[in-house]
């Protein structure tokens, strides 16, 4: 098997990280004026997910510190809908792995899976709410606006999907999504998180904008009046600033995917694969004919959603699967297809002999190959020797270095990828 040299690129994105988290999350909240809408000492529920933020650790603790400093009484509950296994500790030990702990926070973390109904949406859907969020005098969610893996609209991830789903657990994830599958995730989310915010216990959120480099870069209190519309200006700035591959690809190599990653393990709207598989679907991302995922990433607990948008897999990653977290997640999002095993073999190199045949080049060395290592950190990257006009002809691509692509004694790639990725501006 003859594989081309592989030139290691970076690509240039505005880099707009802020200098200084702590300070910016607690101006913000100071300028929304909600500490004037509680009674001092009142309880405050903080809700947090399951995404891989990047120093979700540190706004959560500016959160509950600014809270304190108010006089009121922060406690922290997860609101991730059936994630962690869709129990209450299942949960709680995602947040734990996320660095947020009683000990951390310095503050309660109340984890369990009973609910509250909020009543039903004109279309008849029943909506939930967490019942320790709900016995507390306020909530108030912290969240990524992001776009989402399922679908395309004005609101995709961010607080209002939280508010809608993440707050209903596992009795009101399975019910939205089933909704959602006739009428429309996006509309379901917007009913619902407006029956939600009708109940008057929803505070406002702390919206999280990330820039191409995943940096913070935006830090945004929203008031729950203000949530809808901000949503949508919020997602549609981010959406500017969205890192993507810069070229179509006969073969693209992922490292590692995961639910810390994405919400259905690699982010559809990079690899271009739809959450049933279909290919090449989203006519403004670079055409993927084929996508080799070597690992599951240690902090997706076994969750392997979106495992079937890859054509082969090792042998390693399905060994990491935990059906029970997977299949209970997948069927929750009334998506069984993304919980699809895929082809797969002991070593890297056997995936490949069997993979590359199918790309459509009868010269394996004429194969276009990208290589990253997941769907998050996009700003350096692997591209195929025989792609370098194309990458010398792109302003934002810088060639690095040129390395052979080389295997260990057991058959598998060596990645050019550190573990953790210094990110630029950081």
């Amino acid at each position: 098997m003859e594989l081309p040299r592989l030139l290691l690129v970076r690509q240039n994105f505005p880099a707009r990280r802020i200098r200084d988290i702590p300070a910016s999350v607690s101006t913000e909240l100071a300028r929304s004026g909600m500490a004037a809408r509680l009674k001092p000492g009142s309880e405050v529920a903080i809700g947090v997910g399951s995404r891989g933020i990047h120093n979700l650790e540190l706004i959560v603790g500016s959160v509950v510190r600014y809270w304190k400093d108010q006089g009121m009484r922060p406690l922290l509950f997860p609101a991730m809908g059936s994630h962690g296994g869709a129990t209450a500790e299942g949960q709680q030990s995602v947040l734990a792995h996320y660095g947020i702990t009683e000990a951390s926070m310095a503050c309660p973390i109340v984890s369990q899976l009973e609910v509250v109904s909020l009543g039903k949406t004109a279309d008849g859907i029943e909506a939930f709410m967490d019942r320790a969020a709900y016995q507390a005098g306020a909530v108030l969610l912290v969240n990524r606006v992001k776009w989402h893996t399922d679908f395309s609209g004005a609101i995709e991830s961010g607080l209002f999907k939280m508010m809608a789903i993440g707050l209903g657990k596992l009795a009101g994830a399975q019910r939205y999504h089933s909704y959602g599958h006739r009428l429309g995730l996006e509309y379901v989310i917007r009913t619902v998180g407006r029956q939600t915010l009708g109940s008057g216990k929803i505070l406002g959120g702390v919206a999280i904008l990330e820039d191409a480099y995943h940096n913070t870069a935006k830090i945004d209190v929203v008031p729950a009046e203000a949530m809808e519309r901000r949503e949508e200006e919020n997602l549609a700035l981010v959406k500017s600033w969205m890192a993507t591959l810069p070229m179509d690809l006969d073969l693209l190599v992922v490292d590692e995917m995961g639910k810390n990653i994405s919400g259905l393990g690699m982010d559809t709207k990079i690899i271009n694969r739809t959450h049933r598989g279909e290919y090449n679907l989203f006519a403004d991302t670079p055409r993927i004919e084929r996508i080799f995922t070597r690992a599951l990433s240690d902090l997706s607990y076994g969750n392997a959603l979106g495992v079937g948008g890859a054509d082969v897999v090792t042998d390693r990653l399905v060994e990491a699967i935990d059906t029970h977290n997977t299949w209970i997640n997948a069927l929750t999002a009334s998506n069984p297809s993304g919980a699809h095993t895929p082809i797969h073999y002991p070593t890297d190199r056997e995936c490949l002999e069997h993979l590359l045949p199918t790309a459509g080049r009868e010269d394996p060395s004429q194969v276009t190959i990208g290589w990253i290592r997941n769907t998050l950190e996009l700003a350096r990257l692997g591209l195929s020797e025989n792609l370098r006009r194309q990458i010398e002809g792109n302003p934002l691509l810088a060639i690095e270095d040129a390395i052979p692509i080389e295997f260990d004694r057991a058959h598998n790639l060596v990645s050019p990828f550190l573990k953790v990725e210094t990110t630029a501006g950081a």
